[in-house]
């Protein structure tokens, strides 16, 4: 089994074509048709592409950083919609704007509780939030009674209208410290600060990272080297499509120098483990 620990579905970030509230029943959110339709199509392309890199599971990311941008980019709702249409493909992670306080800590309770969502996703660069603010905490103490994973977009991204010092993976340190029964995925190494990321990843048990975004070739060797030996069991396979297709990202991950038991560990074993899945 191949699982895919970092997707998204595709659809418009533009607030004109997906902007929802939270008091909003899915009908209303998205009774029009050009959203629906551009659902279907976005499910179509995620799904094609797994078939075509035979990867059997998919996490797909909700993103909500309303009170900063003033939209929610991707609803729980959607990708709920999504992940019931084909349970078998897809895992839902949900997110919710630490600045809206105890309503975000609702919402979580509710993905997990009635969506059935196993993780949760966080860009702190849009938050305007490091990793490690106290805001987040109450929304940690939840994830981690419920068992979620935590997912953080960790080191550079391509907005330049955010600042890349929340997006130091070092202070994922301080919540892997106060929340030891929590898994945390750094997102994409932590470039460029990947020596900070494998360190608190080296650390502590309870936290991961994944390759998501990255052409394997591109990866740097120091990262392989750890992918390959001492954190085999904390490597996660991830795309973030559509940014990068999964067909390319395996292909080139077996083109590297990694031991066949490293790459079973990180495209199948891992993230089974870390998403407790029975296969």
């Amino acid at each position: 089994m191949i699982i895919d620990t970092h997707a998204h579905l595709g659809i418009s970030r533009k607030p004109d074509k997906l902007e929802a509230r939270k008091d909003e029943k899915y009908a209303e959110l998205f009774g029009d048709r050009e959203k629906i339709e551009e659902i279907d199509a976005a499910i179509a392309k995620n799904i094609e592409d797994m078939d075509a890199a035979k990867v059997d599971k998919s996490v797909i990311c909700a993103i909500d950083s309303e009170t900063t941008r003033g939209y929610v980019r991707v609803p729980n709702d959607v990708v709920a919609m999504v992940v019931s249409r084909h349970p078998d493909r897809f895992i839902g992670f949900a997110s919710a704007d630490p600045h809206k306080g105890v309503v975000a800590v609702r919402e979580i309770e509710r993905a997990a509780k009635e969506l059935n969502f196993k993780g949760i996703k966080f860009l702190p660069h849009e938050l305007e939030l490091q990793p490690n603010d106290k805001m987040f905490y109450p929304i940690f103490e939840v994830a981690e009674e419920l068992g979620l994973v935590v997912l953080f977009h960790s080191g550079t991204q391509f907005d330049p209208t955010t600042r890349l010092r929340y997006c130091r993976p070092v202070d994922i340190d301080d919540i892997a410290v106060d929340f030891p029964r929590l898994k945390v995925v750094i997102g994409h190494f932590g470039f460029p600060w990947y020596g900070e990321a494998l360190a608190v990843v080296q650390r502590h048990q309870n936290v991961y990272f994944n390759i998501a975004g990255w052409a394997p070739r591109h990866i740097p060797e120091m990262v392989v080297t750890y992918m390959n030996t001492v954190l085999s069991h904390k490597a996660l396979l991830g795309s973030d499509f559509p940014l990068m297709s999964r067909q390319r990202i395996l292909d080139e991950l077996r083109q590297l120098n990694l031991k066949s038991e490293s790459l079973q560990k990180i495209i199948s074993d891992n993230p089974k483990k870390l998403l407790d899945i029975q296969a």
